[in-house]
């Protein structure tokens, strides 16, 4: 895959995570929810946190 260079495409791509993630964080049932739900949020941050970093490098 070819890297993301263009701002305009890097902010898109954050969004739209960023959008995955609270449709994550919406389905899950607070009163069911475990610790794999949980760790899959933190996954989730965590990978667009390592996107985030790795735009800053390319600028």
């Amino acid at each position: 895959m070819k890297p993301i260079q263009d701002k305009n495409t890097q902010v898109k791509y954050l969004k739209e995570r960023l959008e995955i993630f609270l449709e994550v964080l919406e389905a899950i049932d607070e009163e069911t929810a475990g610790i794999e739900d949980i760790d899959r949020l933190i996954k989730m941050i965590d990978d667009i946190e390592e996107k985030i970093e790795q735009f800053k490098q390319r600028s």
